[in-house]
């Protein structure tokens, strides 16, 4: 799947000017609310009919306001899965998830019992919207999105209005989903959290323009992306593999860098992980330490250095075949005189890696 979008739209005191290419996966457009993620992706559900865009799926083209061509909403075999669910009250589950089917194509239709065992929806089948919780509405309204056969899945800001237990309840779905299928999703929200764990692409967007787009693992170790997804946010991802259950209560992973070790991930052996680093959360030293708490002490090479306006400074690092940030200060990167090339070791705490930023690996094993 290729989505390519360019779309110009004017509102009063707002202009959207962006264009970018989606392929297969995840794809999330990323920015500060008012930055056009919404109005773009209802651009390319035909919710808007913007002043100029050409929209195109997979050669089809959706949208040419020079041609005078717009699709109409319901030819374009796109799912669409909004913040607030919008479930039908008065059917039960099964009834909701079956009215989606009637938009799939004739003879077509996409099994119900794979899609109710991909979300874990089974139990919920004969009870009506208003006894489900935040997550489990969600995960119908994707059902019922999954059933119509879409060509690509439109999700906007679908857990921003879950609390924190709901959102690290359906995570795991959504990777399944993005693992599992072979759908692609365009997905809007403004959590770092969200797009680290899920996308494969990264569009971020700041008042109405793309300011940076690509591979979602390279754009959030770059340190140019990082003052857009906000500086207290940076964070780069490594893959890794589960290597074994501690005695002591940590899981060992194999990563391209060496062995990590962090507080238990109920995993089985060789299962691919992908893990989020903040960038405050790693130490550097030009010696490897001795006599340290932290656990996880990893051979790495300056790649990039950034030094902001204020104290701070940012790292970049190659660490195997990833790359991480690092957050220090401008006195620390003098001290340690650090520059591209120059070799350190990057320290990280087992404890400061949070449960919400290990996820689902999408296919690119570490080296053994």
């Amino acid at each position: 799947m290729t989505l390519s979008v360019a779309v110009k739209h004017r509102f009063a005191g707002f202009v959207l000017d962006a264009a970018f290419e989606a392929p297969a996966g995840v794809t999330a457009l990323f920015g500060r609310s008012g930055s056009g993620k919404t109005t773009l992706i209802n651009a390319v559900a035909g919710l808007l009919v913007p002043d100029h865009a050409r929209i195109v799926l997979d050669g089809d083209v959706l949208v040419d306001t020079g041609a005078r061509r717009s699709l109409p909403v319901h030819r374009r075999r796109l799912g669409y899965v909004f913040q607030d669910a919008r479930l039908f009250p008065h059917l039960t589950v099964r009834q909701n998830l079956l009215f989606g089917r009637w938009f799939a194509p004739p003879g077509d239709a996409v099994p119900l019992d794979r899609v109710v065992e991909l979300l874990g929806i089974g139990p919920l089948l004969a009870r009506r919207p208003g006894t489900l919780s935040g997550g489990e509405r969600s995960r119908v309204a994707i059902g019922r999105a999954l059933l119509s056969k879409p060509r690509l899945l439109l999700m906007d800001e679908p857990l921003a209005a879950l609390d924190e237990a709901r959102k690290a309840e359906i995570l795991p779905y959504l990777e399944r989903l993005r693992d599992q299928t072979e759908v692609p999703i365009l997905y809007v929200s403004h959590a770092v959290a969200e797009v680290a764990r899920l996308a494969t692409t990264l569009v971020v967007l700041e008042a109405g323009r793309v300011v940076q787009a690509g591979p979602a693992a390279a754009l959030l170790a770059d340190l140019g992306t990082a003052p857009a997804l906000g500086l207290r946010e940076a964070g780069a991802l490594m893959d890794a593999r589960v290597a074994g259950q501690e005695p002591d209560g940590l899981t060992r992973l194999d990563t391209s860098a060496g062995a990590l070790l962090l507080p238990r991930i109920d995993a089985p052996l060789g299962t691919a992980l992908r893990i989020r680093i903040h960038a405050q959360d790693v130490m550097l030293s030009r010696d490897r330490p001795q006599g340290l708490s932290a656990l996880n002490i990893l051979p790495a090479t300056v790649t990039d250095l950034r030094l902001g306006d204020g104290p701070g400074a940012l790292v970049q690092l190659r660490a195997g075949d990833d790359l991480l940030i690092a957050r220090i200060t401008r006195r620390s990167a003098q001290v340690l005189a650090l520059a591209p090339g120059v070799t350190v070791f990057a320290i990280l705490k087992s404890v400061a890696v949070a449960r919400d930023d290990i996820g689902a690996g999408t296919g690119r094993q570490p080296a053994p």
